[in-house]
């Protein structure tokens, strides 16, 4: 049975948060200049160093949009993909690189094709665990002790992505 989806309101809070930025930079910018100036160089140095790792993900949505339709992300991380999408999540986590917030655009377009919250939220979780460090956290604790610890990161991971689903039953893709 197909239900009529009411189309989500516009989310205007990126234009909202980049007045306000604008306008702190303004303020900063009338008050003292070399504080704006110090603070725009800067920022424009994080730009830079996330450029790439933002660019690729950009491209993922591009492709997840192209080429992939909501049944088939509803069928890999919606409610019927079972240990196939927790593999998918947590797997996903682990191997995911940068810092979190670059993800947030194409895991937001993943949910709004029908990703589990609890799937995303694993994937946030297991994103503790850093596969380049694992070689030195094996050099400083042993080996027994970081394979504990990875099997912890990842076991609350699912806990917590559990908890999510849990919380918000209505959040998986129905068609």
């Amino acid at each position: 049975m197909k239900t009529e989806q009411t189309p989500k309101p516009a989310n205007r809070s990126g234009w909202i948060m980049l007045a306000i930025t604008l306008l702190l930079y303004g303020v900063t910018l009338f008050l003292d200049p070399s504080l704006a100036g110090s603070a725009l160089y800067k920022s424009l140095g994080v730009l830079k160093m996330i450029a790439p790792i933002l660019l690729l993900v950009f491209f993922l949505m591009a492709l997840l949009n192209t080429f992939i339709k909501p049944k088939s992300i509803a069928k890999h991380l919606g409610k019927e993909s079972g240990l196939k999408g927790w593999f998918f999540a947590l797997a996903g986590g682990v191997l995911s690189h940068g810092p979190g917030y670059i993800w947030y655009p194409m895991l937001s377009e993943l949910r709004d094709h029908g990703a589990r919250d609890g799937l995303i939220v694993a994937f946030f979780y297991a994103r503790a665990i850093k596969l380049p460090w694992l070689p030195v956290m094996v050099g400083y604790f042993g080996i027994a002790f970081t394979l504990v610890l990875t099997f912890y990161i990842l076991l609350g991971a699912w806990i917590q992505g559990m908890i999510a689903d849990r919380m918000n039953p209505k959040s998986t893709y129905t068609e």
